[in-house]
């Protein structure tokens, strides 16, 4: 199973996840989200992403319906993914064919219906992500309405997922797990629970 952390806002954090002996396979950032407190600026963003990260780690850029413009700026930057939430279908197909980067569709779920909006994703994007309908908030949904879906989508999970949780549980139903409020403490993340989930999904 394979791990993205996101949410990073701290050079000192960015730097113990690059250099941890199991590092994730994705890293997030927040950029044009201002409700959530992981949320970055453009120097902010660029102080990041100026870091050298090892090739087999992907670098994220999170985004709520991005405009032309937004995309513009953050594609300056060295992102492997992009990462949309509430983008139709066609808007997506149009991102990828214009900007050339893999996408990672977020589907925010409530119920089945919500789940099987993965259709209208599943041949324009490269990751379908199932997430809470909290956004920011870590909220939790129901993770059996995962069970059908087809092994052949890649998927990724997150919502109020625990960084000390038994991830042996979610093998089934998804291929990555997306997680970021468990590992904060007080509203900033911290590096022993950082390691205990890269140990944890090491062994899984």
């Amino acid at each position: 199973m394979q791990a993205k952390i996101c949410g990073i806002k701290s050079v000192n954090t960015l730097k113990y996840i690059l250099n941890h002996k199991y590092p994730p396979n994705f890293i997030g950032f927040i950029f044009n989200y201002p409700k959530s407190e992981r949320n970055l600026n453009l120097w902010e963003l660029a102080k990041l992403l100026n870091l050298k990260k090892h090739h087999k780690i992907n670098f994220v850029s999170v985004l709520v319906n991005p405009s032309d413009i937004i995309l513009n700026k953050v594609l300056k930057y060295n992102f492997d993914y992009l990462q949309l939430y509430n983008v139709n279908p066609e808007r997506t197909k149009f991102i990828k064919k214009k900007y050339k980067i893999k996408i990672i569709s977020a589907i925010t779920v409530g119920s089945l219906k919500d789940v099987y909006t993965f259709n209208l994703y599943k041949r324009i994007s490269d990751i379908i992500l199932f997430d809470s309908k909290g956004y920011e908030k870590s909220l939790s949904f129901d993770h059996t309405l995962l069970e059908n879906i087809p092994n052949d989508t890649k998927r990724m999970l997150a919502g109020n997922i625990k960084y000390n949780d038994n991830l042996e549980k979610f093998k089934k139903i998804s291929d990555i797990i997306d997680i970021s409020g468990s590992l904060e403490t007080q509203g900033e993340k911290d590096n022993r629970k950082i390691n205990k989930f890269l140990k944890n999904i090491y062994r899984v």
